[in-house]
């Protein structure tokens, strides 16, 4: 790496409805170590209605390395990988809106990408920035990634494999992601639909790409009192159904009576898990609440993997590994897929 002349990182910053948090996430990445020539900031406004639009129209007017564009597809994918696209960094670096990155978080990251490492994505240490003290069952059994944590210690780790990256503090080499064909969808229109950097990951890894975690690369997750709920826990989870189903698919295209046997498996699952939380419960053990979301966790693997018995055109929109194209497919299959439900109701 050239000490004199560090390479172009862009920070790109998917926003929807956010404005307050949004303008404290990018004032910590103005007052970046960083030389201010060699990094600029993409916010890509995901159709927000609040005055998230004017809010990026002031800081674009203040800072030179500031700009912002708009993604009205909904999707927080849809705006990362639009981000990306029309980034100028050699490094790209994937926040939220709800950050609060160290002064020295892209001078630390970027070292993960010496020659020789073949890293081609890299994270650090995620904490947590509580809104208010948190319940206790939320430190006990939250402070990971259902809150999108991670902290592995202040050393630097490199490994073949994923290390905890998470989108709100990723760094990736542009010709990875390119070559990777962007994040997986996550949501679209409300819908969940895939595993966003999870399948990055995985993409990644296939080409060749090794993971960095750099401890001393850090940023602090705001939590708002609405995630230190068991509401919030139970979508976690739920989330994660989705996610995984739509993971084990891509990697193995089971036929009808696996899949079958998943849903029946899962099913099950689901049973027992509920007769422990009850057991838990009733102890006064804390860990009830999270046999109780892996009810949701359940109950969602069983309905993707439904979905996918069902719908061929679902199988198809699963196996798609390249979502940097311009065009609406993917959002036109998922409406597809929800008016159907909606009719079948």
């Amino acid at each position: 790496m050239n000490i004199d002349k560090p390479p172009f990182v862009s920070v790109i910053i998917p926003t929807f409805n956010r404005s307050a948090t949004l303008q404290i996430t990018v004032e910590t990445f103005l007052a970046q170590s960083y030389p201010a020539d060699r990094f600029e900031i993409v916010i890509v406004d995901n159709g927000s209605t609040d005055d998230t639009p004017q809010v990026i129209e002031k800081m674009t007017a203040r800072a030179p390395n500031v700009r912002g564009m708009t993604d009205g597809r909904r999707g927080a994918h849809f705006a990362r990988n639009s981000g990306a696209i029309s980034a100028r960094g050699s490094i790209l670096y994937f926040t939220d809106d709800d950050m609060l990155a160290a002064p020295t978080l892209l001078e630390t990251i970027v070292t993960a990408f010496a020659p020789g490492s073949q890293v081609g994505s890299a994270t650090g240490r995620i904490l947590p920035r509580w809104e208010t003290e948190p319940p206790r069952w939320v430190l006990e059994h939250c402070r990971n990634e259902l809150l999108s944590l991670n902290d592995r210690g202040e050393a630097t780790i490199i490994s073949d494999h994923d290390l905890g990256v998470f989108s709100c503090h990723q760094a990736i080499l542009r010709e990875a992601f390119m070559a990777a064909g962007g994040f997986n969808p996550d949501t679209n229109a409300e819908h969940f639909t895939g595993d966003n950097e999870t399948g990055l990951n995985i993409k990644a890894r296939k080409l060749g790409y090794r993971f960095a975690y750099v401890g001393s690369s850090v940023t602090h997750h705001m939590i708002p009192e609405s995630r230190m709920t068991q509401r919030y826990l139970n979508s976690r989870f739920a989330d994660q159904g989705f996610c995984d189903s739509y993971t084990a698919y891509q990697a193995v295209q089971a036929r009808t009576p696996r899949l079958a046997a998943r849903v029946v498996a899962h099913g099950l699952l689901a049973g027992v898990t509920a007769a422990r939380a009850l057991v838990r419960r009733v102890a006064n053990d804390s860990r009830w609440r999270l046999d109780l979301a892996r009810l949701f966790y359940y109950r969602n693997r069983a309905r993707y993997d439904t979905r996918l018995i069902r719908h061929a055109e679902w199988r198809r929109f699963v196996l798609r590994s390249n979502w940097l194209s311009d065009d609406d497919e993917p959002a036109d299959e998922v409406a597809r897929m929800s008016a159907r439900r909606a009719a079948s109701r």
